[in-house]
């Protein structure tokens, strides 16, 4: 069982959650996070953290999918944002005039004029898919005002010196940017995991040389850890459009 499905068993158990049981940390589950944290006297984060996951390992009031076992599995050192990007990877886009119906209804969530402007994945959408990911764990994270250029989240959340485990890397390209989330690194590349990498979700290198920006958003999880030292493998990305 993940991390996140236990979560949502133990929301539902304590009588916070009465949401659908996907295994998708969103903002159904940071509302019922709320809930208990408030109800037990707790910062109200929406986060789970130690204290909070503490509570929920108590046997709750009904019985859930798991048969109310309060074993919990470690919390993950992995941000909820992206734990939401590894549960897309695979995702692609469809060549030619239909689109993945999955990449459009990213934009419909987002609403306003991305919904109405996002109309075929053949746009580029590693911005998109960020704002998909972090607009799903964190509904109150202020998003750029144009989600949709990569280059536009250079001034998202606050800065980092040095990447740890899911910041946000903003790279430049010919023509255009990059944005993605940080999984390792080796020498001289960064392994992203990202949208629009090679047309689909998915985990490339990418030259540290390209990097404009290391970002950390401002209310969710704190960085766990620092760098992560890979094997320099796969593929190196060079041009995202």
């Amino acid at each position: 069982m993940t991390f996140d499905a236990w979560l949502i068993s133990r929301l539902r158990a304590h009588g916070a959650y009465a949401g659908v049981s996907d295994g998708a940390y969103g903002r159904a589950v940071i509302d019922a996070l709320k809930k208990v944290q408030q109800a037990e006297g707790l910062p109200v984060t929406g986060v789970a953290d130690e204290e909070t996951v503490a509570v929920l390992r108590r046997p709750g009031n009904s019985r859930d999918l798991f048969g109310n076992d309060p074993t919990a599995p470690a919390i993950p050192a992995e941000p909820s944002w992206m734990r939401e990007a590894r549960r897309l990877m695979g995702t692609r886009e469809i060549p030619g005039p239909q689109s993945n119906a999955v990449i459009l209804s990213w934009a419909r969530a987002l609403g306003g004029w991305v919904a109405s402007f996002y109309k075929d994945d053949d746009t580029a959408w590693c911005g998109l898919f960020m704002a998909h990911c972090f607009g799903l764990a964190l509904p109150d994270e202020p998003l750029p005002s144009n989600p949709l250029s990569a280059l536009a989240w250079s001034t998202f959340g606050l800065g980092m010196p040095a990447p740890a485990l899911g910041a946000l890397l903003v790279f430049r390209r010919e023509g255009g940017g990059h944005v993605g989330l940080y999984v390792g690194e080796d020498e001289t590349h960064y392994h992203v995991l990202g949208g629009n990498q090679r047309n689909s979700v998915s985990i490339t290198r990418v030259e540290k040389s390209r990097c404009v920006g290391i970002r950390w958003s401002r209310t969710g999880e704190r960085p766990v850890g620092g760098r992560i030292l890979l094997q320099p493998n796969g593929e190196v990305s060079r041009n995202e459009a």
